[in-house]
């Protein structure tokens, strides 16, 4: 791998406004996990914080949504909008691993995430929540992210609580290992630089 392959620049800047939400992310796929989250829904900020310190990623997000109303615009458009920043500082693809998974523990808690920048979106999750709240966060919430942001990120990710009996520590654990799963997935690679990881030529 080139000096210049390692230096590219991988950020990316997204501004999505809606009748629902105004959301801005700014993203460094090649961080140290630094953050600064104001989505306006605390236990969103707290996921979200999982995914960039366990991911190595900088991220700045600020949404202004219709809580009046409840979460779910803000959680889904979230979600939608760090994937666009995502398949932005991606950018071509080559010379990045394309494949990441990882296994995450919390106390009782263990789960799997596989992801690949397949350029196809596609979402296979399975958590069989043990509650339908943690606080006042809706489970059903995380779905929503995560498929909005497999939908505008471009990627096949597939989600797996192998157990759990706390579903703050169930959830936790997802966002953890999404984290980790998308570090090693856009991870460079120097034995593939220059070159798309697929037999197709382009992802």
């Amino acid at each position: 791998m080139t000096i210049a392959d390692l230096s590219a620049d991988r950020t990316a800047s997204i501004t999505r406004n809606t009748n629902e939400t105004q959301i801005r992310v700014a993203i460094n796929l090649d961080g140290t996990g630094q953050q600064k989250l104001n989505t306006g829904v605390p236990f969103l900020d707290h996921m979200l914080d999982q995914i960039a310190r366990h991911g190595l990623i900088d991220l700045d997000i600020a949404c202004v949504g219709d809580l009046h109303i409840d979460a779910h615009h803000t959680v889904e458009d979230t979600g939608i909008t760090l994937g666009m920043a995502v398949a932005k500082a991606i950018g071509d693809k080559k010379g990045i691993r394309r494949y990441g998974h990882a296994y995450v523990p919390l106390d009782e808690a263990l789960s799997r995430v596989v992801l690949d920048f397949s350029g196809r979106p596609g979402l296979e999750m399975h958590v069989p929540w043990k509650r339908s709240m943690i606080g006042s966060f809706d489970v059903d919430l995380a779905h929503e992210f995560f498929q909005g942001f497999v939908n505008h990120a471009l990627v096949s990710l597939h989600i797996d609580n192998l157990r759990g009996e706390n579903a703050h520590h169930q959830c936790e654990t997802v966002f953890k290992a999404f984290g980790r799963a998308l570090r090693m997935a856009a991870e460079r690679d120097a034995r593939s630089a220059g070159t798309i990881p697929s037999t197709k030529g382009s992802l």
